[in-house]
Parts: structure tokens; C-alpha cells; sequence
């Protein structure tokens, strides 16, 4: 008598579970040195089933012995990409804000921008672009970015668009990083972001790779002002909307902050 095959609601459940870990590996590591990696990898695991099967006991031998540590060499050779991929599950899942102390206690008071702002850091930032004076400006929206704030100078300074002009003036040295605010504050010039490893368009600078960095891994926004073409783009989710105008600009910074009534 013929068996047929059950399939259980669990069963279905891991399929999707495991579909949805490569489509997230995949999104990790396409356009970077790391998916050739991936590839060779698979490649020699494709090429170890088929010597087992062909029973080539001393090559099976060898490649059994490589793919036993394989695990261990996949952790250091992946090391940025693990580290992304747990980032993005704690920011992009909010688990960051379920397991927060300070929500919990009832201390999580945030300052939230107003439309007044908004239209300051669009003009600073057109202006910018008539004058082609670089500036890469990064907005915090759940996750702090603490670890980047720490990296430039603090200033926890009101936000104005001739603070704003001249950080990022040519002549002064914190014109080379990114300015930071935090809730309706400047917090901090001059910072470092993380560049991304994915392959860009070759018309985007540092400012624009550490823009899709910085997006990658956390809901940060970002304006990036190119000094070269004196252009306006928008960054969100590690995707860069270019050559945008100030009614855009206003748009989309009023769509993803929070803005009260």
C-alpha cells in the first residue's frame, strides 16, 4: 500500500522561514565581494556531493575535512555581513524599542521636529547645492546612532540653516563628515558612517556611499548634497533618490519624520 506524503502547517512554516533567511542573505551580500563568495562556496559544496556520490573515498576525505571547519571559516570570512544582518533585524523589527529600558520606565520622552524646521534644513540644503558646497546631513528616527554621534564633535545645538552652512563650509574641519540630528537637535559634525560594500553608480562620491551605509543598517534618513554637481538627493533604506527639488525635499522629510499636529 502506497504511503502518500504529509505535509504539516510546521513543515510549511519552515519552508517560508527558510526562504525568507536567503532572501535576507541575498539582500545582504548582492553587489559585494562577499556574493562571489557565496558562489564559490556553493560551488565547492555542489562539487563535494558529487565526489560522495562517485565514491572518491581520499577526495572525500580532504573536502569532508574542509566543509567540517566551514562553519567556523564562514563566521570570520562574513563577520560585516552577519553583523549587518543582525542590525537590520533589530532596527527594521523595532526589537530595539521592545526590549528598551527607557520605554519601559516611561523616560522615552522624544522631541519631534516641526514643519518649520523642515523648511529650514531644505533651504540650508538648496542653498548648498547653488554654491556646490558638499554636506551629507543624517536624520535619526528610532534608532539612535549613538556609536556614529561619538565619532564626531557634539553639539546638541539648535537646528538653523546658517549653523548648518557653515559646518559644512569648505574652510572648516568638520566639513568632511556627516552632521546628525536627533529629535529636533544637532547632535553632532563631523562624524563617521559606514560606507557600503554594494556597487553604486560611479557619479556618487563618499558622501553618497556613507548615505546608503548608514541606511543599510539602521531607518536613519539622509540628504546628501554633491559638491561636484551641486545636486540634492535623498537616501531611505539603502535606496538614493538624486537630483531632487526642494518641494521633493520637504515631501519626503515630511512623510518619514514625525511631525506633531
Amino acid at each position: 500500500m502506497t504511503a502518500f506524503i504529509t505535509i504539516r502547517f510546521l513543515d510549511l512554516l519552515d519552508i517560508l522561514l527558510v526562504a525568507f533567511l536567503l532572501y535576507q542573505l541575498y539582500r545582504l551580500v548582492k553587489g559585494t565581494v562577499a556574493f562571489n563568495i557565496v558562489i564559490g562556496l556553493f560551488s565547492i559544496y555542489i562539487f563535494w556531493v558529487i565526489i560522495r556520490f562517485l565514491k572518491m573515498e581520499l577526495m572525500e576525505s580532504i573536502m569532508s575535512q574542509f566543509i567540517g571547519v566551514g562553519f567556523i571559516a564562514l563566521i570570520i570570512v562574513f563577520h560585516p555581513e552577519i553583523r549587518r544582518f543582525l542590525v537590520y533585524v533589530g532596527t527594521h523589527y523595532n526589537l530595539n524599542r521592545v526590549f528598551a529600558l527607557d520605554k519601559i520606565l516611561g523616560t522615552n520622552k522624544k522631541k519631534t521636529f516641526s514643519q518649520e524646521q523642515i523648511d529650514i534644513l531644505a533651504d540650508a540644503c538648496m542653498s548648498m547645492a547653488r554654491s556646490k558646497t558638499g554636506a551629507l546631513i543624517v536624520i535619526t528616527l528610532k534608532t539612535e546612532l549613538n556609536e556614529q554621534v561619538n565619532t564626531g564633535e557634539k553639539l546638541n545645538a539648535k537646528i538653523s540653516s546658517s549653523l548648518i552652512r557653515t559646518i559644512f563650509f569648505k574652510n572648516t574641519p568638520l566639513h568632511d563628515g556627516a552632521v546628525i540630528i536627533k529629535g529636533n537637535r544637532i547632535a553632532a559634525a563631523g562624524c563617521i558612517l559606514p560606507l557600503t560594500q554594494r556597487e553604486i553608480d560611479e557619479e556618487f562620491g563618499l558622501r553618497h556611499r556613507a548615505a546608503i551605509g548608514i541606511t543599510e543598517i539602521s531607518d536613519a534618513i539622509c540628504i546628501i548634497v554633491s559638491e561636484q554637481r551641486g545636486a540634492v538627493s535623498f537616501a531611505k533604506d539603502g535606496e538614493i533618490r538624486k537630483d531632487i527639488s526642494r518641494e521633493e525635499l520637504v515631501s519626503l522629510l515630511t512623510e518619514n519624520i514625525e511631525i506633531p499636529e
